[in-house]
């Protein structure tokens, strides 16, 4: 059965952030709270909680997972950003944008996009989010809480409890969160591609 922890939206526990950080690091999956909705997140280098978490999500290695980064010199170093993609980053971070960009050689090969060597990354603007990947001091690999089947994210702690007990070790009660996932822009062309329209207001990458 997985742990259920109680965690201030506003001022998280520091307590609850290292246990939550162990359990990370113990090669569990936490259901945790963003500024979009509610994401499944892992550690970055567990191959073997990536595929749970993959299972879990119901896809395959050609759906995107997303880095949760702190911020973004983190992203530059997973990432190459140009100048351009630069300035765009730096008006949408933090905020309930995901990007995709091209990965670097810190990326294992077996995350990034098999056939376009991608990876998706973002800043969550989130007191719990934060402060968990402060506590790693590594980005975090996620995604959104949709289960296979389903049209929208789980977005209710204890429904996510409910249907998650046996699949993942933790979930973190931070509060309801939007319905609405991430937005997913693409800028790995010449312009800014929106790939999904989410929470977030696409025009400030000018589309």
């Amino acid at each position: 059965m997985s742990q259920f922890f109680q965690i201030h939206p506003d001022n998280p526990q520091l307590r609850l952030i290292k246990q939550a950080a162990q359990i990370i690091d113990g090669g569990g999956i936490v259901a945790l709270p963003t500024d979009s909705c509610y994401a499944l997140v892992c550690h970055l280098d567990d191959k073997a909680a990536v595929d749970r978490l993959r299972r879990i999500r119901g896809v395959d290695e050609k759906h995107h997972l997303t880095l949760l980064c702190r911020d973004l010199s983190e992203i530059a170093q997973y990432a190459r950003v140009d100048n351009r993609q630069y300035r765009l980053l730096k008006a949408a971070t933090p905020g309930p944008y995901t990007v995709i960009l091209e990965a670097t050689k810190e990326v294992p090969r077996r995350l990034s996009h098999p056939s376009r060597k991608t990876i998706g990354l973002r800043v969550p603007e989130n007191r719990i989010a934060h402060a968990l990947l402060e506590e790693l001091g590594q980005p975090l690999l996620g995604t959104t809480l949709i289960l296979p089947g389903d049209g929208d994210p789980l977005t209710d702690p204890d429904e996510i409890r409910e249907q998650l007990a046996r699949q993942v070790e933790l979930v973190i009660d931070g509060g309801a969160c939007s319905l609405d996932p991430t937005t997913v822009i693409d800028l790995t062309g010449d312009v800014p591609e929106l790939v999904r329209q989410g929470r977030g207001d696409p025009a400030i990458f000018g589309l």
